[in-house]
């Protein structure tokens, strides 16, 4: 059924002139004390460090203040598979069959209720921006609803209701791998071809918290032919753009046997990658892949909690920042919504792998988790504290008993090394307070939401 639009949108319902004084802030790149932060319509008007005092009438931010997280890379519906996911064995491709189950369960009532409850969770854990990963278009067996994108305009309408900003990328599906025809469950994600994909993303609109960009499920689910049709979409749009690359190594043998090469290079070859490309995962990659991701400036979408969660193995992400790719982070499946786990799992996973430490700095991982995401999703503006950026703010404390001891001088460190979400206190979202200690103000009780909204999805 047609997702009636909730009156609150980030930008454009609260627009209040507002001062927030922040104990200690990152901003420009380093950890500064007595930050006066000015909004006026929902944007950073001006930023004053050293300040003794707060000013009159401004709301105080104990803690650390960091810009809003991007979580660059969400399924909304695979929380659903918390927990029962993480029962047994087998792999990802045994999981992939829960995962389909959950999703042959909605509908988009119980889409947004679900997506509401996790964008919320999210919400809780800093995040204020995020990329929906968005295939699961039709209703079941593949008719489309009367509304032909009420599954996109229901993910939308959740992160409205949530309070935070999204990225819908929709997403091109046909095939259940390199020419074969879709499985029962992958019915409901396949538009046909590539062109009738592009004619239902097209009636998409934005709205003031809400941009529209374009996926590529991956080089097994859309065949060669038609991956130009996607690129071209989002080039004409100057539309984010995303795929799922070499997340196992069982995705590159069949992309060899059907192509004769590797999937990067036959996304290269086909005109996907880019500085408006993610790449999600790309773990398993030869040296000539990670040169032309890093040559061609495409993002590189780090999901270290679901790639452990599903014995995916770990990325070269140093290597593909050293060779020119930014890299961003995404909680993916929700295995956890944490982006601080995923920022030090980046450099921790490293560790593991050579036997080394200090790969990334916690400035590095920040700007992952903030900056760099935010650009990947198509909002180049968010992700710092600066005149002109969308007034989004996260504020971790810095007196739990993870946080507690360091010298605020090393705040970007702690947050990143020892934070959690449950460290999150106040989030703020275009000037707006979504969540304050630690209290979301718009779902007010998270887990009630998502024990409702599960078994509601599980019982059908």
């Amino acid at each position: 059924m047609p997702v009636t639009p909730t009156a609150y949108h980030a930008d454009t319902a609260y627009h209040a002139d507002t001062v927030y004084y922040a104990e200690h802030a990152w901003t420009g790149g380093a950890v500064a004390s007595g930050v006066v932060i000015e909004v006026a319509g929902g944007r950073v008007a001006g930023v004053r460090a050293g300040a003794a005092a707060p000013p009159p009438g401004a709301t105080v931010l104990p803690g650390l203040t960091l810009p809003g997280l991007a979580n660059a890379h969400s399924h909304a519906f695979h929380r659903a598979l918390r927990g029962s996911a993480q029962r047994g064995s087998g792999t990802f491709w045994t999981w992939r069959d829960s995962m389909y189950d959950v999703a042959a369960r909605l509908d988009p009532d119980t889409y947004l209720e679900l997506a509401r409850a996790v964008y919320a969770e999210m919400a809780l854990a800093g995040i204020t921006c995020v990329g929906e990963f968005h295939y699961l278009h039709h209703a079941p067996g593949g008719t489309p609803y009367a509304g032909p994108n009420a599954m996109g305009e229901a993910l939308v309408e959740a992160a409205a209701q949530a309070g935070i900003r999204i990225t819908l990328l929709d997403t091109c599906y046909l095939s259940a791998g390199f020419g074969a025809p879709p499985e029962r469950h992958q019915l409901r994600f396949t538009d046909g071809d590539a062109d009738a994909w592009a004619a239902r993303a097209s009636a998409l609109k934005e709205r003031g918290h809400a941009r529209i960009g374009a996926a590529v499920h991956s080089v097994r689910a859309v065949p060669a032919g038609q991956l130009a049709t996607v690129a071209r979409w989002a080039a004409e749009r100057e539309a984010p753009l995303h795929v799922h690359l070499s997340e196992q190594p069982a995705e590159n043998e069949a992309c060899l046997a059907a192509h004769g090469c590797t999937p990067t290079r036959l996304l290269a070859d086909r005109g996907v990658l880019g500085p408006r490309t993610s790449a999600v995962h790309a773990t398993h990659l030869t040296g000539d892949d990670i040169g032309l991701l890093g040559g061609s400036a495409t993002t590189i979408c780090m999901c270290p909690t679901t790639e452990r969660d599903l014995a995916d193995g770990i990325g070269p992400a140093s290597a593909l920042a050293a060779a020119g790719s930014p890299i961003s982070l995404g909680s993916d499946s929700h295995a956890v919504i944490d982006l601080f786990e995923e920022a030090r799992a980046v450099e921790l996973d490293e560790r593991l792998r050579t036997l080394r430490r200090g790969h990334w700095s916690a400035a590095a991982l920040l700007r992952a988790a903030t900056s760099d995401g935010h650009a990947s999703l198509g909002w180049p503006e968010a992700g710092r504290i600066e005149p002109g950026a969308p007034a989004d703010l996260v504020t971790v404390a810095l007196d739990s008993v993870r946080t507690a001891g360091p010298p605020a001088a090393l705040g970007a460190e702690t947050a990143v090394f020892a934070a959690t979400a449950a460290d999150v206190r106040h989030v703020v979202v275009g000037g707006r307070p979504v969540v304050r200690d630690g209290v979301h103000l718009l779902v007010r009780d998270v887990p009630a939401a998502l024990t409702r909204a599960i078994a509601r999805v599980t019982a059908l």
